[in-house]
């Protein structure tokens, strides 16, 4: 971790986001070209390292897999993946990582529709029930405010909470972590929250705050 510097990536953040745009509509087409997949890139990325173009915080539920939905090779997204995409401190750690490290021009907060982790916390909530588990307690304790905030919205309940937590993840990431927050104010880096729909398989980008 010698490098430092902050936004200074190959990609712009435009090219980024068109880049994720063109790779969701090949993957939602059923027209995916598996791009940097073969044995060429493999020695590649091992002899000159990794250059994302984006870090990518999403859910850890199966049908929810990056390289796929955007269509992307190895060595070009920087993942994590936290069930309910919680931004907690070892997630914001590595995000801080791609940022500081590795210059991503593009930070993503992926949120997907149907999210089970929202679902549970959602039912919890209503019913006053919490897990035995200290650890899922945790995970639920880190949706809940967006819970509390979604459920009493008109329309449906799991959508609205599920929309908040993914701006509420937002908001977490930058005021836990100065790296990101500064980058952003400085134009080096975009956050940028967005919503995968399950059945058609399409990205959304929800809007700035």
């Amino acid at each position: 971790m010698t490098n430092t510097s902050i936004g200074s990536g190959n990609i712009s953040q435009k090219d980024a986001m068109d880049k994720l745009a063109e790779g969701n509509k090949r993957y939602a087409n059923g027209c995916m070209a598996h791009p940097n997949q073969d044995d060429a890139r493999r020695k590649d990325v091992d002899e000159c390292g990794q250059n994302p173009y984006v870090a990518v915080l999403t859910c850890s539920d199966s049908r929810v897999p990056p390289e796929l939905i955007f269509d992307a090779g190895v060595g070009e997204l920087f993942i994590i993946r936290l069930a309910g995409n919680v931004a907690d401190k070892q997630a914001i750690g590595s995000l801080e990582y791609a940022v500081a490290h590795l210059n991503v021009p593009v930070l993503m907060v992926l949120g997907h529709t149907k999210c089970g982790a929202v679902t549970a916390t959602l039912d919890a909530f209503r019913s006053g029930n919490r897990p035995e588990s200290e650890n899922l307690d945790a995970l639920m304790d880190e949706i809940m405010p967006a819970v509390k905030i979604g459920a009493p919205l008109p329309g449906d309940p799991l959508a609205n909470s599920i929309l908040a937590n993914i701006e509420l993840v937002l908001d977490n990431i930058r005021s836990r972590s100065s790296i990101i927050a500064n980058a952003e104010k400085s134009g080096a880096l975009l956050v940028q929250g967005a919503m995968y729909d399950l059945p058609s398989g399409v990205v959304s980008i929800i809007p700035s705050r």
